[in-house]
């Protein structure tokens, strides 16, 4: 079945300001200043931002439908700062290989835009290629490569999309945690793991990060206009690198035992945007 967004009448900008205006009117907030997408293990980051105004279910909102992974939440909320700002904070991400199409993956974004969002925060749990990050390490996304065969940009519409994740987020990052390291995330379509050849040859090529979200949404945010800051939890080493068979059970588990660490550290920095 052909996912509304992807019908041929429909603009989905339009529909990104129909959820925008949904979300708005739901949640009495006019404008939310940052938004944050929360990936495998960065869930409790919605906790320690601030108040929460309001809760939705994503499922309520147009062109958005419920999570296809387990430990992604399905709602979207709307978090009041300590500094007086907005968060709209997504839970409910459609990945790339759920086939529903691109736009799809990059609704989320779009309405984030709609609302007012200049931030967007997309988080991920992820591969890593380097040794040295095992066990949860919470890296900084500095560049992608995007392995998909696809794009959200559409007709003869060309983004620049150099420093894409900007360094002045980036630096704010490490001025919370100097120890941050920074990545190339290499987005592959999924769901399969990569084979330790496709790990090798993301390598080969520049990668430090080997996952399954993040580049399209990216893309999709600077089209819109917003800096984006990108951030990988490392919940495993990947496939050739990391010696034993991967498992979803294992990205879970990993994700769990990070969550309060790393969201506690995604807090802090997004309280000083």
């Amino acid at each position: 079945m052909t996912h509304p967004l992807n019908q041929d009448n429909v603009d989905p900008f339009e529909i990104a300001q129909q959820a925008a205006d949904q979300i708005r009117s739901i949640s009495g907030i006019k404008k939310h200043d940052i938004a944050l997408t929360l990936g495998s293990g960065w869930s409790k980051a919605a906790d320690l931002l601030g108040e929460t105004v309001c809760e939705i279910p994503a499922s309520d909102i147009i062109g958005f439908s419920k999570p296809a992974v387990q430990g992604h939440v399905g709602s979207l909320r709307s978090v009041r700062l300590s500094n007086g700002k907005h968060a709209l904070v997504i839970g409910a991400r459609t990945h790339f290989y759920e086939n529903h199409g691109v736009r799809a993956v990059v609704h989320s974004v779009r309405t984030a835009a709609k609302t007012g969002a200049e931030v967007m925060v997309l988080t991920n749990g992820a591969g890593g290629i380097q040794p040295q990050w095992a066990g949860g390490a919470a890296v900084l996304i500095s560049d992608h490569i995007n392995l998909t065969a696809s794009s959200p940009l559409e007709g003869a519409n060309f983004v620049d999309l150099t420093n894409l994740y900007s360094p002045r987020l980036r630096s704010i990052a490490k001025e919370v945690d100097a120890s941050l390291e920074e990545g190339v995330y290499v987005q592959f379509r999924g769901p399969h793991y990569e084979t330790p050849a496709e790990v090798q040859m993301a390598k080969t090529i520049g990668g430090d990060i080997v996952g399954m979200s993040t580049a399209l949404e990216a893309i999709a945010a600077r089209e819109s206009g917003m800096e984006i800051l990108g951030m990988s939890l490392i919940t495993n080493l990947a496939a050739g690198i990391q010696k034993t068979p991967l498992s979803h059970a294992e990205v879970i588990e990993a994700g769990q035992k990070a969550e309060a660490r790393i969201s506690k550290l995604l807090a802090e920095i997004v309280v000083r945007f």
